[in-house]
């Protein structure tokens, strides 16, 4: 079982390693990395690459670990047995499989991605620790235990939000996706666009480096904004020369909402032409 990246995603030498050392030892990777560097498409192209299942439990502020292993739905019971609905003398038809209890029943070795702890309370991660080493855990309402048929490839994905405690970080292998150089570029353009005028990539990807180079951003553009402002320099069939010019007016590249995403960095992009022009 090994991963080298697939033919919709480029995985750098390292990232690889990482995932296969994480394999190997059977830990979770912990994948750290600026939003938009393909941290959450990692776990399912690692699926499609090891010819598996993927379980995805997509974490939110409001998340509790117990909704990873199972819930118990005791309003819907209560409510059944007013009605005097029969199956409510059997407790299990109340619980729910949360997304760790589904890949610890899953056939065939899984990926278990949990994406963006770090949006979490700063107890979610120690709260995993138990069911992450040992891969089970109780359901007190059924009074039964449950184990992993296989221990699952766990992938955990974190935006640095907020500090991970030390206790959780020890179980891990971490790697950070470290934003892709010039020509690592290139080849995930090309992968999405492998059809993209050689003249129009050149240009757009000088831009692109030129606008995240740019001191006193807010927020540098992604490889995934990246993306979506090709797909769309595509649709509107916008010509090189657009993305070349040096006319202080038209200095901003165009569709640049693709790239920026807030007034800040728009008016600061503005005030540096402004200048340039003078």
């Amino acid at each position: 079982m090994s991963f080298t990246g697939t033919d919709n995603y480029i995985a750098s030498q390292e990232l690889q390693l990482a995932v296969n050392a994480a394999i190997c030892l059977q830990r979770p990777l912990l994948i750290k990395g600026e939003p938009g560097t393909g941290k959450t498409l990692l776990a399912e192209e690692v699926a499609k690459s090891l010819d598996t299942e993927l379980f995805a439990w997509h974490i939110k502020s409001t998340t509790k670990a117990q909704q990873g292993l199972y819930e118990y739905d005791a309003v819907s019971r209560l409510r059944d047995s007013q009605l005097g609905d029969a199956k409510v003398q059997d407790i299990s038809n109340y619980i729910m499989k949360g997304k760790l209890w589904q890949a610890f029943e899953a056939p065939k070795k899984p990926v278990l991605l949990i994406d963006e702890i770090d949006k979490a309370d700063i107890e979610f991660p120690n709260d995993l620790l138990l069911e992450l080493d040992r891969m089970e855990f109780h359901v007190y309402e059924t009074r039964q235990t449950i184990k992993a048929r296989q221990r699952p490839v766990v992938i955990i994905t974190s935006n640095n939000e907020k500090e991970l405690p030390d206790a959780f970080l020890r179980r891990c292998f971490f790697h950070y996706i470290r934003f892709p150089e010039h020509e690592e570029m290139r080849r995930i353009v090309e992968v999405h666009f492998p059809k993209l005028k050689q003249e129009l990539l050149n240009q757009a990807l000088e831009s692109f480096f030129n606008l995240r180079n740019m001191p006193g951003l807010k927020k540098k553009p992604s490889t995934s904004e990246l993306i979506d402002w090709l797909k769309l320099l595509v649709a509107e069939d916008i010509p090189p020369e657009a993305l070349r010019n040096k006319d202080a007016k038209q200095s901003i590249p165009p569709l640049y909402g693709a790239l920026l995403k807030n007034e800040q960095d728009i008016h600061l992009f503005e005030k540096l032409a402004f200048m340039a022009k003078r």
